[in-house]
């Protein structure tokens, strides 16, 4: 009896494996179906191949290759501008970021719950919208100039730089909290002594971080008016001068390996 019992349960075993193998392939099949059909539907059919195979593409990037040498000096100062901006956006971001880190920290917040819900809302909303549309906004607030694109990616940074503070301060070790409360510490006293010290590393290495997140920002702000090489691709875009768009590119390209240099080096020195 009890091998026929325990034989029962090895074929039920087998068949619930059975099943769960066959849903595992057959969520594997479904899922190789819809790559195929997103494949054919975007790729394929929505391609203008004969434009591809007519030597168009080639053309083009040829025309790519023609670097225009003239427009260098005239980039000197949209790129001291695109440094300028993304500078400037992420020390206003920073201080944008502490009161709302202040609030979005559960074991600092000062109302509880309400104010908790109101900090985190503010880092979701700053991270939901992308940094064009914030520079579509300020355009239209302040005009066109570097002003709108260093609001907006200021406004950008608030949510990255909020939430990274916010979580160092929720994971801060709770016993010199506990000490400088128990002598008497306000509040102010506890930040500044007892929670500040632990989330220094953290926090320079999130704001270099940020500054080199913003520099690559900076050079497309110019795409709605906002200044620097952004504005000088736009330009080089709306006259159809190909080589003028790939020397701005390329000065992107230097500009973004600068700033990976300059951060890698600056997180060295102070994490």
């Amino acid at each position: 009896m009890n091998d026929l019992a325990l034989d029962a349960r090895v074929a039920a075993i087998a068949v619930v494996r059975g099943q769960t193998r066959a849903w595992r392939y057959s969520g594997y099949l479904g899922i190789l179906v819809v790559v195929l059909w997103s494949n054919h539907a975007i790729v394929i059919a929505d391609t203008d191949w004969s434009r591809i195979l007519n030597g168009t593409l080639v053309t083009t990037l040829g025309r790519f290759m023609e670097f225009d040498y003239k427009l260098i000096p005239d980039l000197l100062e949209p790129t001291l501008e695109t440094i300028v901006m993304a500078t400037l956006a992420t020390l206003a971001g920073l201080v944008m970021s502490i009161p709302v880190a202040w609030l979005g920290a559960s074991n600092i917040t000062p109302l509880g719950q309400t104010s908790y819900m109101v900090g985190r809302f503010l880092m979701t909303m700053s991270r939901s919208v992308h940094e064009i549309v914030w520079a579509l906004i300020f355009v239209s607030a302040v005009g066109l100039g570097a002003l709108a694109g260093v609001l907006a990616m200021a406004v950008r940074s608030i949510g990255f730089i909020s939430k990274t503070i916010a979580e160092a301060i929720e994971d801060v070790d709770p016993k010199p909290i506990e000490a400088v409360r128990a002598a008497g510490g306000t509040r102010f006293q506890i930040l500044i002594f007892a929670i500040l010290p632990q989330i220094v590393p953290v926090f320079l290495g999130n704001m270099i971080f940020e500054w080199d997140i913003n520099i690559r920002r900076s050079t497309i702000m110019g795409l709605v008016g906002a200044g620097g090489l952004g504005l000088a691709l736009f330009r080089q875009m709306a006259m159809f001068n190909y080589g003028g768009i790939a020397t701005v590119m390329l000065a992107v390209l230097v500009l973004v390996l600068f700033g990976e240099v300059v951060s890698h080096y600056a997180r060295r020195a102070v994490i």
